[in-house]
């Protein structure tokens, strides 16, 4: 067992199945070099029901469910993220991520929902690799009225 799949038993965290998109014209990751870029994870694809996967924050979800949902869209993101590299290990940074947070525009927390994700990151990966460059972004709706799209880069073996 690895060392980042050790730590992720140790926290009671058991990886959802990955991301794999339909089709022929995009895929749940491109590598270029030594960056894998990891597509946009929306909430729908969650298969928790223990988190939010429709609605607007600041309208139907607080941002603890936001949250929540952030969070829970990283561990998927370490499932696609595994299902390309073969072991967790072979992350060198996590680099970037951006979140897109399907908000009422009066909302102004989308930090405090991004940091879901973030936190995750930062909590598996330790402070060397985990520490990242964010963006947390409002916008006026995601497919299937979603709350939260993760997308990000990763600098990997």
């Amino acid at each position: 067992m690895g060392k980042i799949a050790d730590r992720l038993a140790r926290m009671g965290l058991v990886l959802p199945p990955p991301l794999v998109l339909p089709g022929k014209n995009r895929t749940s990751a491109v590598r270029v070099d030594g960056l894998l870029f990891v597509s946009g994870h929306g909430a729908q694809l969650l298969e928790a029901d223990t988190v939010a996967k429709r609605g607007k924050l600041g309208r139907e979800l607080t941002v603890e469910q936001g949250y929540a949902t952030a969070r829970a869209l990283a561990l998927k993101m370490m499932a696609t993220l595994q299902h390309h590299l073969g072991d967790l290990d072979r992350v060198r940074r996590v680099v970037k991520l951006v979140a897109m947070v399907n908000a009422v525009p009066e909302f102004e927390k989308h930090n405090l929902v991004a940091n879901g994700a973030s936190d995750l990151f930062f909590e598996i990966f330790g402070e060397e690799i985990g520490c990242h460059a964010r963006s947390s972004l409002g916008v006026s709706g995601l497919v299937g009225d979603q709350p939260v799209e993760v997308e990000g880069v990763f600098a990997v073996d």
